[in-house]
């Protein structure tokens, strides 16, 4: 039986011709080769099987080549060109640091350095998973990697840039590899096939270049699967079936029902995707990818960003005409805000089906009604504009008619008796809101707000038709004691917000002292909290002004004299005053080792 090699190995590129998908790097470094302008460390990165490798090892032996072709490959025919392809040269080592990542092996290869070739110019040393090495071992290899021999060349490979130290990057010529893009993918396949006598659909190979992200490896890879499950021929439907992939085909039933606001053929379309073994995540997302290509297939000049064969182009094209641009927008947030929110869920499905219930109510003319996981915005329409725009406005023109005779004017209207019924009780229940008092009598509620008194007063339907308006409302100061200061001066500390807690704290336990009939004094223990309520002052004073209804009030802070008793605020503070009067509680604490907190 003959010995089968997979094809990631069997169509490995031997020349820098053959790399897929790198073209400006393959030049760079032949132009390099050409000119003799060779740096000593090389460092190759990027992701998985787009031919770091690959291109180390052609690198190495094109260099070392006796006859390069004036393309600048390697003739093949030379005895180092053929050490290297029969895997016998000792010009080139390879070594693996994810295993061999400690001090000694760097110190071993760094023994070996200093040997010059027996045959060719150099001696080159790939190292494949630099990013492996420990601290130590980066540090031992330095020095060597700055200054080595003049035929020494090192090639360092890695996926994870980031981990390698920033003096090992300093010390090395970085080339960046990229994602092999779908189209180059398919070309290197479809040529594969051609070699390997098998016969495969575009859009089969379109599903595999899809799958393997970007990596040729991976690709030949998913490609000898795929063979070995349809015995040579590869379609479609094969494809999917075989990767576990979602087909094109579900996603474009599912548009279509969520434009036609079918809200239960998309559940149960959702439910038949759960029963063939696909994940809720999973269609999610592929769901997003598919509004995404919806949109970019819309406009002609995005169309070649769309990845995808032949025929389901030309869906896509179909479909994207149907979609309306606010659709699409909304429906890839919505998508997008369920992928992010997938994990966390306690209810995978159910948050996946309030998804699609959410998608296909997008275009059914209640979009506005519908917002992003917030309640439909409620707004309280007007009612009796006639009726209650005349009444407000009569006030203003004549401020001493009664109610009765306000609602004369609005006769003409000629309002239906319901509508006049429900006028009377609202005018029944204002009367009972409004407290009849005369304009003498200091009856004028504390907690009343000082902008509407005065609308208030004129509203009042007891006072006189011939009382002018400017006898209602007289200047005066009224008299108050120590006590409503200090309710006042609470209630202030309790309106301080979040961020002043500490100030409402220490408020809370002050009480303002009264020197005389308007001026109020508080007591402070340092500079610091004197500079704070000295800021306040004004603030203080205009609301305990409005509140007392008193414009001569005027607040004094003072630091407490030292012989002053001072209030307690803290433990701290409380034993200390408490330690003066009772010497036991030193004692008490000492024998007992307590300490405050």
């Amino acid at each position: 039986m003959e010995n089968y090699i997979v094809s990631a190995r069997k169509y490995r590129p031997s020349t820098f011709e053959s790399v897929v998908g790198q073209r400006a790097l393959t030049t760079t470094l032949k132009n390099a080769i050409a000119t003799g302008k060779l740096a000593h460390a090389y460092l190759f990165c990027g992701p998985r099987g787009v031919g770091k490798t690959t291109c180390a090892r052609i690198f190495a032996k094109t260099i070392n080549c006796m006859n390069p072709t004036t393309n600048g490959e390697a003739c093949n025919q030379c005895e180092s060109c053929r050490a290297f392809n029969e895997q016998r040269s000792y010009n080139i080592h390879e070594l693996d640091a994810a295993s061999n990542n400690s001090v000694d092996d760097i110190r071993q290869l760094v023994e070996q350095v200093r040997i010059p070739p027996q045959i060719g110019k150099y001696k080159v040393y790939i190292i494949d998973e630099v990013h492996m090495l420990s601290t130590s071992a980066f540090n031992a290899f330095l020095k060597t990697l700055e200054e080595p021999p003049q035929h020494a060349i090192f090639i360092l490979a890695t996926t994870e840039k980031h981990k390698i130290l920033p003096t090992i990057l300093s010390r090395c010529q970085i080339y960046d590899f990229s994602r092999i893009s779908v189209e180059d993918t398919i070309a290197h396949l479809a040529h594969v096939a051609s070699q390997e006598g098998v016969t495969a659909e575009p859009e089969a190979l379109n599903v595999i270049a899809l799958k393997a992200d970007g990596g040729m490896r991976d690709a030949l890879s998913i490609f000898d699967q795929v063979v070995s499950f349809t015995g040579g021929n590869i379609t479609y439907q094969n494809a999917i079936e075989n990767l576990n992939v979602l087909d094109y085909e579900y996603y474009f039933r599912l548009t279509d029902h969520l434009l036609a606001n079918k809200v239960t053929d998309s559940l149960l379309l959702f439910n038949d995707v759960l029963n063939k073994g696909f994940d809720g995540n999973h269609f999610i997302t592929g769901l997003s990818s598919h509004f995404r290509d919806l949109l970019v297939s819309k406009d002609a000049s995005t169309l070649p960003l769309l990845q995808v064969g032949a025929s389901i182009r030309e869906r896509y094209q179909t479909q994207a005409q149907k979609c309306p641009l606010p659709f699409l927008y909304r429906a890839m947030k919505l998508c997008n805000d369920c992928d992010l929110n997938y994990r966390t869920s306690k209810n995978k499905r159910l948050l996946v089906e309030l998804t699609l219930i959410q998608l296909a109510q997008i275009t059914s003319g209640e979009e506005e009604a519908i917002s992003d996981g917030h309640s439909p915005k409620q707004a309280i329409k007007p009612i009796f504009n006639a009726q209650v725009t005349t009444q407000v406005a009569q006030p203003d023109k004549q401020p001493s008619v009664s109610k009765s005779q306000q609602v004369q004017p609005a006769q003409p209207v000629h309002p239906s008796p319901a509508i006049a019924a429900t006028v009377a009780a609202q005018e029944r229940k204002e009367e009972k809101k409004i407290p009849v008092m005369s304009v003498g009598e200091v009856g004028i509620s504390i907690k009343q707000r000082p902008q509407v008194s005065s609308t208030a007063t004129d509203k009042t339907p007891s006072v006189p038709a011939t009382t002018p308006p400017t006898a209602q409302q007289p200047e005066e100061n009224y008299i108050f004691n120590e006590r409503d200061v200090n309710y006042y001066w609470q209630e202030y500390a309790d309106r301080l917000p979040v961020e002043q807690v500490a100030i409402a704290k220490r408020m809370h336990n002050m009480h303002p002292t009264l020197l005389n009939d308007t001026t109020f004094e508080v007591t402070v223990d340092n500079e610091i909290i004197l500079k704070e309520f000295t800021d306040m002052i004004p603030a203080i004073q205009d609301y305990l002004r409005t509140h007392l209804k008193n414009r001569k009030v005027i607040m004094t802070v003072r630091v407490s004299e030292s012989t002053e008793n001072t209030r307690a605020y803290s433990r701290v503070e409380k034993y200390q005053m408490m330690a003066q009067e009772n010497k036991a509680l030193l004692k008490l604490k000492e024998e007992l080792g307590l300490e405050l907190y």
